[in-house]
């Protein structure tokens, strides 16, 4: 969308652009490569249409995304966005790493006053349908994002760390301070010991010849793992994009360093959540605060309003995996 000084400009000036291409063809031409090489500038090599399933088998994953089709479904957003509508009594919310909005979407029909932001120009310009494309903006967590300090009660970042280099760790999660006025939940793929809920695993992260090695080491090791040992997939890329894998314990420094606290009461909460919706084995949680933030209080929601919302979104017809709850029940002492 043009900044609102220059949309007046616009019509005018495409109809003249139009006018040019017809009496033209060589200023067509010109502009046919023109918009051809500047929608290559502006897109993501990695994020960009295929990484969302275009050209591909719909069922085949094909070690480009963690979907075998990239729908509100089998994102999981309405388990996201009915988790953090349950357990957090906030307004406003920004959804990082957002994808096309599915987040967004789900949050906007509970009620709040939700955004989000991508660096993939695809997912951005290509919202879900019932995300006004006001709602998604652009932006680069490794630079900085285009928000007001402290502009939002809420931020998340869900599977979206992961896929930043080590380096760039710090700075991001500087920029998540920035933005949050009281609380950061994130999934982050992390492996070894977890105070505040089941453990994590090296498979599917490291290398098969080299998991033994990281196996015997996992009550000491915290990584980040070295790109060199990271699992790949068929084109020998990091798999999904996934380019730093630690420990909790690292995890929880580095938020830790950038000015937040974490929250395990409240990350013991809303395990039993995930367990019940399959997704513990797929997401290890980390809810964190400012240090002038409240610690979430329990029972934000009425069970009436939890039961309709779980209903609403289907969430009361998924199927929990038998290992999922005990790994639970085993990890909170239940």
């Amino acid at each position: 969308m043009a900044p609102k000084v220059l949309q007046p400009l616009v019509p005018r000036v495409r109809a003249g652009l139009r006018r040019l291409a017809r009496r033209t063809p060589a200023a067509r031409r010109v502009m046919v490569v023109a918009a051809r090489e500047l929608a290559r500038a502006l897109d993501d090599d990695v994020y960009s249409s295929s990484y969302f399933g275009a050209g591909r088998d719909p069922f085949d994953r094909m070690g480009l995304s963690g979907y075998e089709r990239y729908d509100r479904d089998t994102s999981n957003a309405n388990a996201a966005a009915y988790m953090l509508w349950k357990h957090f009594d906030v307004r406003t919310t920004l959804d990082v790493g957002c994808a096309t909005g599915f987040v967004v979407e789900a949050l906007l029909e509970l009620g709040l006053d939700a955004m989000g932001t991508d660096i993939s120009q695809y997912a951005i310009e290509h919202p879900a349908q019932g995300v006004p494309p006001s709602r998604l903006v652009w932006g680069d967590l490794s630079e900085r994002l285009p928000f007001k300090s402290a502009q939002f009660d809420l931020v998340s970042a869900l599977e979206t760390l992961e896929h930043l280099p080590p380096s760039t760790v710090p700075v991001a999660l500087r920029e998540l301070r920035r933005v949050t006025r009281q609380y950061l939940v994130c999934t982050i793929p992390s492996f070894g010991a977890n105070e505040h809920g089941p453990g994590g695993w090296f498979e599917a992260k490291v290398r098969e010849e080299v998991l033994d090695r990281y196996r015997d080491q996992i009550e000491t090791y915290d990584g980040p793992v070295p790109y060199e040992d990271l699992y790949v997939d068929e084109r020998g890329e990091p798999i999904e994009g996934h380019l730093t894998i630690a420990s909790f314990r690292w995890w929880t420094r580095q938020f830790e360093a950038a000015g937040f606290v974490r929250c395990g009461e409240v990350e013991r909460r809303i395990h039993p959540d995930l367990a019940r919706f399959g997704l513990t084995k797929y997401w290890n949680l980390y809810v964190l605060r400012t240090p002038d933030a409240p610690v979430p209080a329990p029972g934000v929601r009425s069970a009436a309003e939890v039961a309709d919302v779980e209903r609403r979104f289907a969430l009361d017809t998924r199927t929990a995996d038998p290992e999922d709850l005990r790994r639970v029940a085993e990890a909170l002492g239940r």
